[in-house]
């Protein structure tokens, strides 16, 4: 008897895991999405259940149908796109193995996307934020070298939290950090992160003590109070509650910090290839939204530099 729907979703999972190896950030969202397909085939319209297709029966109607049920459900234009994706990406593992004859995602067209400015704070928010921390406790010493960390070298959470104590070089002002796909860079960080990070480092093995067991991860830069290796999430809930103390904005989260990294380097007249190489960006497209925030400096140069912009770029001069 074939395998079903279900079991090659999780052959497919192990898959990612195993011969890609995949992020838990990764193999948590593909499961969510393959599952979620899973469960609208085996519910009717009408919310009772329903025999699955077998894998071959899945058609390009088929995955037309779970686009407009995800609209009905007022999924963003993005979400939408990263299921569609996700299912691209089963239906090819499964067109491989010979288990369907043809992806039939592959001829639904991706929805066009929104354009969507990233979040930044300015330069004195940022510095707020960065500096809320008590540095009289060891949380908040730990709390300040991580802040210090997100906006001077721009990290993913993710990043941030998969730093080992090996990977930091105090006295060159450089970490080394593995970013998607397993792919390495050296990234630079200032005297004021080097600062936050030594100060942290003294009350460090206090935190490793503190636990009665060895913890797991003892060599992780950044430790819990507990002893143990943060999580991406307790970075985000670290940063949600320094951002409640400050009441400066609402929508603030670990990755407001890397746009805001990128925006005011960019706005200082930083490469935006060199921004690139920092953020671990495979291409330069990814990178180049952060030109969207700096219309300004834009504005400024044209009006300074080109001979036609006039006086203050008030048009054209007389005569």
């Amino acid at each position: 008897m074939a395998d079903t729907l279900a079991a090659w979703i999780e052959r497919y999972l192990e898959y990612l895991r195993v011969q890609k190896n995949a992020s838990p950030h990764t193999l948590r969202n593909y499961g969510s999405d393959l599952m979620q397909f899973h469960s609208w085939l085996a519910t009717s319209p009408a919310g009772e259940s329903r025999p699955v297709p077998e894998p071959e029966e899945i058609d390009n109607l088929t995955v037309r149908e779970f686009l407009g049920f995800l609209y009905e459900r007022r999924n963003r234009k993005s979400s939408v796109a990263r299921k569609l994706a996700t299912l691209r990406s089963f239906l090819k593992f499964l067109t491989a193995r010979g288990v369907v004859r043809a992806n039939a995602a592959r001829a639904v067209s991706s929805p066009k996307q929104e354009i969507r400015l990233p979040g930044y704070l300015d330069v004195d928010a940022a510095r707020a934020l960065v500096e809320a921390p008590d540095t009289a406790t060891d949380a908040g010493r730990r709390d300040r070298a991580m802040l210090e960390l997100l906006y001077g070298s721009g990290l993913r959470a993710g990043e941030l939290v998969g730093l080992d104590l090996g990977d930091l070089s105090l006295d060159e002002g450089l970490v080394r950090v593995l970013g998607k796909g397993d792919k390495e860079r050296i990234v630079p960080f200032g005297t004021n992160a080097a600062a936050a990070l030594r100060s942290y480092l003294d009350v460090r093995p206090r935190l490793v003590r503190a636990h009665s067991a060895p913890p797991r991860g003892r060599e992780a830069l950044f430790l819990n109070l507990r002893g143990g290796r943060l999580t991406s999430r307790s970075v985000g809930n670290i940063v949600d509650r320094y951002v409640a103390r400050l009441a400066e904005r609402v929508n603030v989260h670990p990755h407001t910090l890397r746009h805001s990294f990128a925006s005011h380097m960019l706005n200082a007249g930083a490469d935006l290839r060199a921004i690139q190489e920092m953020l671990g960006h495979s291409s330069l497209s990814t990178t180049q939204k952060y030109t969207h925030v700096s219309v300004e400096q834009l504005v400024r140069v044209y009006r300074k530099c080109h001979p036609r912009a006039g006086e203050k770029g008030r048009g054209p001069s007389k005569g």
